[in-house]
């Protein structure tokens, strides 16, 4: 494979790792991400736009866990 563009070359170890991975593998371990994020106080919501020409300041959103 002399002369051949490895994956690693383009976007390091670590992404090579996941790339390489099935949707289906790549799916599981991001449900498990997923967990762990909500049980260490995370949360799903997205962090709001405010670059977005949809974004409304009006709106109010709660505080992170972290900031109360």
């Amino acid at each position: 494979m002399e002369g051949m563009i490895q994956a690693e070359d383009i976007v390091g170890g670590e992404w090579a790792e996941w790339y390489r991975l099935s949707p289906l593998q790549r799916w599981h371990i991001s449900s498990q991400l997923w967990k762990y994020c909500l049980q260490i106080g995370g949360s799903l919501d997205p962090e709001p736009d405010t670059e977005s020409p949809f974004y409304d300041g009006r709106t109010g959103t709660p505080a992170p866990l972290h900031a109360q």
